[in-house]
């Protein structure tokens, strides 16, 4: 497992010739030809993707299903069940951005695209010390960072995907978008290039183990949050800017809102920090939240490791 991940960065599509990596070239290509027709056909595609997800995948329907009704129990079931059928509709739309992102240039969008807030970036940079965009999973994660490229110059950190060939194209499509993409555990390269008055897109709102956390409310609930951001912001001075992209409902287009950057952060008090960090996105998960990637178990660490699994089902 550790010879592929080590694997994983390399990006030169002349290592990736052999017969075994034909079944990759052609779901890319498959997404080469997805990605080339009008936007209404692949958001018509995107949606019959998520319902067949919703009906199709029982594990992720439920894992969506409890964090639901854990964040918005002042909703009906029928009202929550609406909504998670709706986040797979949703993020089938976001599977078929994924290809718009790696392959159309990001100009062909631009009319449809509004920027909100950019102020904050320009005077951010004016300040020095780099920004740090926080971001979170929503389901335009690629196509709103490849359409950020066209009123920003930005870095990002990502996961690289368990296949080296997949990853490569990721890799290559999101750098000729983005300065640099670093790895997610790249806080040696973060720190060099915020150092630089770079910007970095920087994602926090997942549930990455019991190290280096503590348990501060999301949606009211008790969310494992990294402390790292806090470090990170010490660390290098930077400006902590949020900042979410949204498709727009009924009619193609989508949104870029950058927000003024987060005061008296880091504060000393990492639960206080968290709970800020984990507050602002908060917020804009409520601007659309079937925008979000709900199927992520966002609160599979508990605060006791004696605490029942949120996500087991009941028999």
């Amino acid at each position: 497992m550790s010879k592929q991940r080590t694997s994983t960065r390399e990006t030169r599509y002349s290592n990736f010739l052999h017969p075994r990596w034909w079944p990759t070239w052609v779901i890319v290509s498959l997404m080469w030809l997805m990605a080339q027709l009008p936007l209404r056909l692949q958001w018509v595609l995107g949606k019959g993707i998520g319902e067949l997800a919703y009906r199709l995948i029982p594990r992720r329907r439920h894992i969506a299903e409890v964090n639901i009704r854990l964040c918005f129990p002042e909703q009906s079931p029928a009202e929550q069940q609406a909504l998670v059928r709706k986040t797979f509709h949703s993020n089938g739309i976001g599977i078929m951005e994924i290809g718009l992102a790696w392959f159309r240039n990001p100009k062909a969008f631009r009319t449809i695209t509004e920027v909100h807030g950019l102020e904050h970036i320009e005077a951010a940079q004016a300040r020095g010390n780099g920004i740090l965009l926080l971001g979170g999973h929503y389901s335009t994660l690629d196509l709103g960072g490849s359409l950020v490229s066209l009123f920003i110059e930005a870095d990002v950190m990502q996961r690289d995907h368990n296949n080296p060939l997949m990853n490569a194209i990721m890799t290559r499509a999101r750098e000729r978008r983005y300065g640099v993409a670093l790895g997610s555990k790249d806080l040696r390269g973060l720190l060099k290039r915020l150092k630089q008055n770079r910007t970095v897109w920087y994602a926090t709102d997942q549930d990455y183990g019991r190290k280096g956390i503590v348990f501060a409310p999301f949606f009211n609930v008790p969310a494992g949050s990294i402390t790292a951001t806090s470090r990170i912001t010490e660390r290098s001075g930077c400006t902590v800017i949020p900042f979410s992209h949204f498709r727009r409902e009924g009619k193609p287009g989508y949104d870029i809102y950058f927000h003024p950057p987060l005061l008296d952060y880091p504060s000393g008090d990492d639960l206080k920090d968290a709970t800020l960090v984990n507050h602002t996105i908060e917020q804009e998960i409520r601007r659309h939240p079937d925008q979000y990637l709900w199927m992520h178990r966002r609160f599979k660490t508990r605060p006791s490791p004696d605490d029942p699994d949120l996500y087991r089902k009941q028999t």
